[in-house]
Order: C-alpha cells, then sequence, then structure tokens
C-alpha cells in the first residue's frame, strides 16, 4: 500500500478523515506513528514546522478523525449528528488552534501536534456547518472510502480522485469488456 498522504477530496478534515482507508474491507491507518502523523500536519500545508509528536498524539488524532468520519457521514446521509463524536469534535475545536506569524518571508506557522489536531476539528466544524455539505459525495471505488467536495457541473464527478481510484476502476471495466466482448471475424 502506498504510504503517501493524498490530497484529494478538496478540504483538509475530508482528508484527513481519509487517513483510514479502506474502511469497509483491508482498513489501512495511515497515522500510525507521531511522525507519520506530523508528516500529514506538514503535507497538508497546516504548519510549516511542528514540534515532535508522542503516542498520545496519536490516539487523540485518530479518536478526533474517527468523529469527523462519523459526523461527515451523518451529515452526507441526512442524518442527526452522531452525540458523542460531535463532543469530540467541539471539545477538540475549543482548544488552541495554529496561528500564522508574519515574517520578513511572509506567513510562518509553527505548532504543536494538539495545535494542528484543534485546526484541523475547527476545519470540520467549518465545512459541517457550511455551504458545501450538499456537495459531499464518497467515492464510487466500492473499496474507498473516501469522502469529497464535487464541485463538478451538474456534480457527475464519481471518484475521490483520477490517480487514486478512477484509473483503476476504469481499467478494470476495458479489462472486463475485452475479456467479454466476442471476437473479431478474420477477414
Amino acid at each position: 500500500m502506498n504510504l503517501d498522504h493524498v490530497f484529494v477530496c478538496g478540504h483538509p478534515a475530508l482528508d484527513f478523515a481519509a487517513t483510514l482507508r479502506a474502511r469497509r474491507s483491508t482498513r489501512f491507518e495511515m497515522l500510525v506513528t507521531p511522525e507519520r502523523l506530523n508528516a500529514w500536519y506538514l503535507e497538508s500545508g497546516l504548519v510549516d514546522t511542528i514540534t515532535p509528536g508522542q503516542e498520545d498524539d496519536v490516539r487523540d488524532a485518530t479518536a478526533v478523525r474517527e468523529a469527523i468520519y462519523r459526523l461527515i457521514t451523518n451529515r452526507r446521509l441526512g442524518e442527526e449528528f452522531h452525540r458523542e463524536a460531535l463532543a469530540v469534535v467541539n471539545s477538540t475545536a475549543r482548544k488552541t488552534p495554529v496561528t500564522p506569524q508574519l515574517t520578513m518571508a511572509g506567513r510562518y506557522t509553527e505548532a504543536t501536534p494538539e495545535q494542528a489536531l484543534s485546526t484541523v476539528a475547527r476545519q470540520a466544524v467549518e465545512l459541517l456547518s457550511g455551504p458545501d455539505v450538499p456537495l459531499l459525495k464518497e467515492c464510487g471505488n466500492p473499496e474507498c472510502t473516501r469522502v469529497y467536495i464535487d464541485r463538478s457541473r451538474g456534480m457527475r464527478r464519481q471518484w475521490c480522485g483520477m490517480e487514486s481510484c478512477g484509473n483503476k476502476i476504469k481499467a478494470a471495466a476495458y479489462r472486463a469488456r475485452k475479456k467479454t466482448a466476442p471476437a473479431a471475424p478474420a477477414r
């Protein structure tokens, strides 16, 4: 499995929720160490530098991630929010967030893992209370459980990303058609 963090969902909170991949089948955890968690915070552009994390930071992050995913699913399916998940996200969002600073070179953000997680929780609050809720869709790949924002014309996008899922599904469908297609008569 590819260990690179992927950012195809159109929103940081959705990309964070997608760090547990293939939830319905093989379940692949991306945030296995404090270093992998911090790598996500850095690669997402949330922070420029981050203090080293601990195992507790990973435990907290996965709990918040699961709460965010639960709330995203509730919202997408038009269900009432799960109360415990709501409490987890809101209590995390109330903590001190990442604070950008202005330097001679431009914007610079350094944070602790707790501040980064608070910022992700705040982003989830903004997303789930904002205008993009009707645009939330789950990837059409049955193995993928990423939720993304569909901003395509006519909301016809089917995959979280072409590189990650769309090409695989289209190639598999092509191979299946080739296998079942009758051979062209020889002339």
